[in-house]
């Protein structure tokens, strides 16, 4: 093995579980030549979409989203078919003496160059590597670029009439997404997944809007967790209050994040800011929910 130097530099943040991040000591001289080689485009600013091949949670849609490098086995519980695959939306050069402004500006989109002349064809749209910033909505839907098709393909992974209709594909199988009819459909999907990433990413300003209230005061120790009467009690005194069954039940890949997250914890005492991300997770999962709706309003299919 290499021998490697400690750096402080190296210490990265990691998609652990849904809506956990933690930190790793992350060394391309201690990891797999091929894992680096994936993982590097995201030490970078960038998003990485995360599937895998088969997926057989029916309650959950086939994909998730992070700003940073995840664990293999962090997005499907253990015993789920295979291991994830993380597709970052830019590769960036290898390039170790080059500023990182110098970096983003070289970078290209993971993209097939073919499909997306496809798509500016037929929906008569100019592609741009980078998002540009126009000075009206009107001049923005003439041009679209790869965030506006990682916000359309997000959309529809979460659409329950596309989990429906593919799902003994999704079972064996990479996702596969149409391609969108016609630009109003195409922006329609790409504003509600827009929505739907930074509510995963936790950089929306609706979970801010916190809804679940956490009334009593304590040594806030995570002991029993059960859910009663829209109460989420951590022990016998204290409680999330007003937390909605469907944002309890939620599933987000192989697991259900308003239950995952407290049950990591147990034993464990919350402080403040691990109190209001949790009051955030079960904003996310409630809104989560209502725009998955929304998309199945809209004809993804093109029929």
């Amino acid at each position: 093995m290499a021998k490697s130097k400690y750096s402080h530099s190296k210490i990265r943040d990691i998609t652990y579980r849904p809506f956990d991040v933690r930190k790793i000591y992350y060394d391309e001289k201690l990891v797999s030549r091929a894992g680096y080689e994936s993982n590097r485009h995201l030490l970078k600013p960038n998003l990485g979409l995360i599937v895998k091949r088969g997926f057989d949670q029916n309650n959950s849609a086939p994909c998730f989203i992070s700003r940073f490098i995840s664990d293999r086995r962090g997005w499907t519980r253990p015993g789920m078919q295979g291991a994830e695959s993380v597709f970052p939306l830019y590769f960036y050069p290898e390039a170790a003496d080059m500023a990182d402004t110098e970096q983003k500006a070289m970078r290209k989109p993971n993209l097939n160059k073919e499909i997306v002349q496809k798509i500016a064809d037929k929906l008569a749209l100019q592609f741009s590597s980078e998002k540009k910033i126009f000075g009206s909505d009107r001049d923005r839907q003439d041009t679209f670029a790869p965030i506006d098709i990682l916000d359309y393909i997000y959309a529809v992974l979460h659409s329950p009439s596309y989990r429906e209709k593919y799902k003994e594909f999704l079972k064996i199988d990479f996702p596969r997404v149409p391609y969108p009819k016609d630009a109003k459909t195409f922006w329609q999907l790409a504003k509600l997944g827009g929505e739907l990433r930074q509510l995963h990413l936790l950089e929306s300003t609706v979970p801010e809007k916190r809804t679940a209230a956490y009334p009593q005061p304590g040594e806030n120790i995570v002991e029993k967790i059960r859910f009663e009467n829209s109460r989420v009690w951590i022990n016998k005194q204290q409680y999330f209050d007003k937390v909605p069954q469907t944002a309890w039940e939620f599933w987000i890949g192989g697991y259900q994040p308003a239950q995952k997250w407290l049950k990591d914890r147990k034993g464990r005492k919350l402080n403040f800011d691990d109190i209001v991300h949790y009051q955030k997770i079960i904003t996310t999962l409630s809104e989560t929910d209502r725009i998955m709706k929304k998309t199945d309003r809209i004809d993804v299919f093109g029929t």
